[in-house]
């Protein structure tokens, strides 16, 4: 066997690494019962009847693998199928062993992996690897053939199967599954983790059954009893409230997401156990850092000094209130709903109408995106602001303070960029991403061949400038030798973005459709100055020198943005051809078209039930 894995025989069934736990038992043989139930339930098998599934169930082997080890790696052979009996697994790209690469896709307990490369004969083209300690059924290509050729119904099954999973490979960025179990581990005593345990449990009930499980109830127990668990509720919370070392370490090992819960105020420090900290003993799960505050609002900081304790990917949430754990729980559940706002000059303003509209339907959202002044309105959203609040401090920054209007020589861009750097800092002071109520993230580009950029954290008010940075206009931002501008350049609609980042449900408001320039004289060159004076008092159109560079800043997203649209459950498009991108004054009647077109959207949802 490849990857070092350490074949090893137990009860004449072969079983790969190291025990599960102390409690696991290898010398039982799993009911004949379970495992037919267990294959009525898969869509490979679920066309054969209960002789054929009980024939099947005796060439199964039944094996453990302890989380983090593969299973396969790219390029072994396909010489077996495996169903997951209890546990997870993750698929992943370019797995070679010791770096498991992107992450792609998660194995539930009662899904088949390995049935593609089975079913062309071909080399394995994806790593496996398990998340956590888990449970899996085995059938050898020998007795794959051989139930084919016995059941040859069973062959359309395992074709739909895998057609259905090749189809999922083709979509950019698909999301891995939906998360079943938590491990809740706070970083010491003075943390509420049973009660947080509790309300989290409350919030995820409408997504599906939770059980909460601490050391009471599983101290112990076997593997059984906790597959057994898992397979009765929709989503289990393993849970640590008594800082129980042995307890702590099965929580780890059952949970697919690891929350880890302090108290914002409190000095940062390390977490207890190795694996939170160390992304490669953490066996590729998601972390999410849960920060526990004591007012209604989030601690400056707080996010920065607690993610500093940690190595890798981590994503934290500010909890203030339920509405904050009601978050937390469509989030991790598998129901997060994000918000995404596109840029557009003067035209972003239509998204102060159709959030209030949204508001006043009872929207809410659990992260927001955007680029140029839709991260900038976004951003507002993200800080806790209310609708009312976000467009009377819009509407101040942008009409009333004139932001591009410090003209200078265009050695660089027509204006020197110091206004609109101060409208930020005024608006957003001295916050950071990380302080930010909500998920959020901007889109800015590199010309320093990183190309797209999307910016998670640091100071708030440098990347909205950087996103909004519409070149010729405004001066890029240089940073760390690095040069940023618009955003628009190269995603002007980041919901390929957000949808990556595992969001369930979508809402995108693109004010940029139909941003055409015309002219109304035919020629090659400026002509000169009195004919221009003469075409101007005649109306004689043509585009302006800023309209021009704005324009030519959106031209390079266009190719991507239908397929960036159609990711969008909720797609607001209002009608703003007669506001230029610039028209700043026109402000009114871009809110106000913004406001209808969100009503008539919503009310046609309404009608349909969409």
């Amino acid at each position: 066997m490849a990857s070092g894995r350490g074949e090893i025989k137990l009860c004449g069934v072969t079983a790969f690494g190291a025990a599960l736990s102390p409690n696991a038992s290898y010398h039982r043989r799993v009911s004949v019962p379970d495992i037919v139930s267990l294959l009525a339930r898969n869509p490979l098998f679920a066309m054969l009847d209960r002789a054929a599934l009980e024939g099947l169930s005796a060439q199964l082997g039944w094996f453990c693998l302890p989380g983090g080890r593969p299973l396969f790696e790219p390029g072994e052979p396909a010489d077996a199928l495996y169903l997951l009996k209890s546990g997870s697994l993750g698929v992943f790209a370019g797995d070679d062993g010791a770096h498991p690469g992107e992450p792609l896709h998660l194995v539930t307990a009662g899904e088949c992996v390995g049935e593609i490369s089975l079913l062309g004969g071909s080399a394995r083209n994806r790593g496996v690897r398990a998340l956590r300690d888990s449970e899996l059924l085995r059938l050898d290509r020998a007795a794959f053939e051989a139930l084919v050729g016995r059941y040859p119904q069973a062959m359309l099954g395992i074709t739909r199967t895998a057609l259905a999973r090749l189809l999922q490979r083709e979509r950019e960025h698909e999301p891995p599954g939906n998360p079943r179990t938590f491990a809740l581990l706070p970083v010491d005593a003075s943390v509420p983790a049973r009660a947080l345990a509790m309300r989290l449990a409350k919030a995820l009930e409408p997504y599906g059954s939770c059980a909460v499980i601490d050391a009471g109830h599983g101290a112990g127990r076997g593997s059984d009893w906790f597959a057994e668990r898992e397979a009765q509720r929709h989503f289990v919370i393993y849970l640590d409230a008594d800082s129980d070392p042995a307890w702590r370490q099965r929580c780890l090992r059952q949970a697919d997401v690891l929350l880890l819960p302090a108290q914002a105020a409190q000095p940062a420090r390390p977490w207890p156990e190795v694996a939170p900290h160390r992304p490669e003993l953490a066996r590729h799960r998601p972390r999410h850092l849960l920060l526990l505050h004591a007012g209604h609002g989030a601690s400056l900081g707080a996010a920065q000094r607690w993610r500093a304790q940690f190595e890798g990917e981590l994503r934290h949430h500010h909890l203030c209130n339920d509405a904050d754990i009601e978050r937390l729980a469509r989030l991790i559940g598998g129901h997060g709903r994000g918000l995404v706002l596109a840029g557009g000059g003067a035209r972003g303003l239509a998204h102060l109408g159709a959030l209030r509209a949204l508001h006043e339907a009872g929207r809410v959202f659990d992260a927001v995106g955007g680029t140029s002044i839709g991260a900038i309105i976004g951003a507002g959203v993200a800080a806790g602001w209310s609708t009312d609040e976000v467009a009377e401090r819009c509407v101040r920054a942008f009409v009333a303070g004139r932001p591009l209007s410090d003209w200078t020589l265009p050695l660089v861009a027509l204006t020197r960029g110091h206004r609109a750097a101060l409208m930020l800092r005024r608006a957003f002071g001295a916050l950071d991403i990380e302080d930010l109520r909500l998920p959020f993230f901007c889109v800015s580009t590199s010309l320093s061949g990183d190309g797209m950029m999307v910016h998670r954290h640091g100071p708030l008010w440098l990347w909205l400038r950087a996103s909004s940075a519409i070149p010729g206009v405004l001066p890029p931002v240089l940073h760390h030798g690095h040069v940023f501008i618009d955003g628009a350049l190269m995603n002007n609609l980041p919901t390929d973005v957000m949808a990556a980042d595992g969001i369930a449900h979508l809402t995108a408001l693109d004010v940029r459709a139909d941003i055409i320039l015309q002219a109304g004289v035919e020629e090659f060159a400026t002509p000169p100055l009195w004919r221009l004076l003469w075409q101007r008092r005649h109306d004689v159109h043509r585009p302006g020198l800023v309209s021009t560079l704005v324009r030519a800043a959106m031209v390079n997203s266009e190719d991507a943005s239908a397929e960036r649209r159609a990711r969008a459950d909720l797609l607001l498009t209002p009608p703003l051809e007669h506001i230029g991108v610039l028209d700043w004054k026109d402000w009114r009647r871009a809110v106000d078209a913004g406001y209808r077109h969100a009503l008539e959207v919503l009310e046609a949802q309404a009608r349909t039930g969409a």
